[in-house]
């Protein structure tokens, strides 16, 4: 998490300190695919409902601010960079497994064993194959 101001920390959020932010709708829908991705699920849908001001209160809750259910700008702010961050964590680790599996697939090392020959023959059957699914 972000370092945060003790003094702005404690600030409590209103329905005013959140029109101050500028939430238009679009901005609505990403804060709950945000808050979605961070696993506090909620449907996202340009509103702030009763539904989504809860799982607003849970963030809140989880990270130690007054829980209010509304956002204030630094809380808006701490939430793009969280998911930010938890985004470039999830695609760091992602991209570790995609490489494993893929050793995995190719048998680990660096080789590849073709079974068709050279020359035009080869090429053919390598096609022909690929199209009949014979590898």
């Amino acid at each position: 998490m972000a370092s945060v101001d003790p003094a702005t920390f404690g600030q409590e959020a209103t329905q005013e300190t959140e029109d101050q932010v500028g939430l238009d709708k679009g901005r609505r829908r990403d804060v709950q695919r945000r808050l979605t991705r961070l696993g506090f699920d909620t449907k996202v849908n340009g509103r702030f409902d009763e539904s989504t001001r809860s799982v607003i209160t849970s963030w809140q809750a989880a990270r130690g601010y007054p829980k209010t259910g509304f956002l204030n700008t630094q809380q808006h702010q701490a939430l793009l960079t969280e998911s930010v961050s938890a985004a470039h964590a999830s695609s760091s680790s992602s991209d570790k497994s995609d490489e494993g599996r893929l050793a995995r697939r190719h048998g680990g090392g660096g080789a590849h064993h073709h079974r068709s020959g050279g020359g035009p023959g080869g090429l053919i059957g390598g096609v022909v194959g690929g199209l009949f699914g014979r590898r």
